[in-house]
């Protein structure tokens, strides 16, 4: 059994039109939306082994903040085919993961987490900016990642959770 956390990137900023989309940072709410999805990941008591993030500027701003915020210890390894990634780049980059880490969490962009849950579990969940998806995988080697080989164990979107009051 693996267990696979799925982060869409918080909020990004439109506020200079000339920049490339790599290149945008997160805006107000996506820096707000961070640290609190980092508490809820504390409190629910997550500790991914090991972080791989798009190297996008909001990704990771969004890994930045999310692990101050948790005290999560995992180190963040880039991946430069987790920016736009398709579900099946995603199925990769995971299927390279060194059996050594029972969890993982991916940090990357819809359409492409969206996707990958789908080909994971066969669920189709919304995944809005800073959304975190809990997968647990049915496998014992990251290789063996294929279609529906999980089920998700739950969906947190900052918005709902923030409407509960706090994180939890």
């Amino acid at each position: 059994m693996k267990t696979l956390y799925i982060l869409r990137h918080a909020k990004s900023s439109w506020s200079e039109p000339d920049l490339a989309d790599f290149d945008r940072p997160l805006n107000d709410r996506g820096k707000s939306a961070g640290p609190f999805m980092g508490e809820l990941i504390a409190l629910k008591g997550y500790a991914p082994s090991i972080i791989l993030c798009s190297p996008a500027a909001r990704a990771r701003q969004t890994v930045e903040l999310v692990k101050e915020s948790s005290g999560m210890e995992a180190e963040i390894l880039f991946d430069d085919r987790i920016y736009e990634a398709s579900p099946q780049a995603l199925r990769q980059v995971v299927s390279e993961i060194d059996d050594s880490h029972s969890s993982v969490m991916v940090v990357g962009h819809n359409p492409g987490t969206e996707g990958f849950i789908r080909y994971l579990s066969g669920d189709l969940e919304a995944m809005p900016t800073a959304a975190l998806a809990v997968l647990t995988l049915n496998i014992d080697e990251w290789k063996a990642v294929s279609e529906m080989c999980g089920s998700v164990e739950a969906v947190y979107r900052p918005k709902d959770e923030m409407k509960k009051g706090s994180a939890q």
